[in-house]
């Protein structure tokens, strides 16, 4: 069996896979992330990504994320390969008002969901007032 890909820009999409990245080095690992109250969820999407390859790193404020695809054609010669494969890796500088020590991370259906708390230090509060230099009684007028 022949398969034959017919594309006029073939040239051009070699050329941009050398430079940015190919299908045995990818260079990007899609995200979103937004806030959501007092949390902020990232999301990384890895399809075809097996939960044990999937490795996260926090040191200081940095977060990295390593995951990696392998190949699953076994002795077979593989006749077409677009889908990325190997080792994927993204860092992320978290604020210091965010709470570290308390990311969860869930993995489902390709996507891996992280939930950062915002520190208790960073939250919103309100401060009291006190008056300076009052007594408790009024003082006396002298007339």
């Amino acid at each position: 069996m022949l398969l034959r890909n017919t594309d006029p820009f073939r040239d051009l999409d070699r050329l941009t896979q050398h430079l940015l990245g190919t299908t045995s080095r990818p260079v990007v690992m899609p995200m979103d992330a937004w806030r959501q109250g007092d949390r902020f969820v990232i999301e990384f999407d890895l399809p075809g990504v097996s939960k044990d390859s999937v490795d996260l790193d926090v040191e200081r404020n940095v977060l990295t994320v390593r995951a990696e695809r392998v190949g699953n054609y076994g002795d077979s010669e593989p006749l077409a390969s677009e889908r990325p494969r190997g080792m994927f890796s993204r860092q992320l500088v978290l604020g210091d008002n965010l709470d570290l020590d308390r990311i969860e991370a869930t993995y489902a259906e390709g996507v891996l969901r992280l939930t950062v708390p915002v520190a208790e230090k960073a939250k919103p509060r309100k401060i009291d007032i006190s008056a300076a230099g009052t007594s408790e009684e009024p003082a006396a007028i002298n007339a």
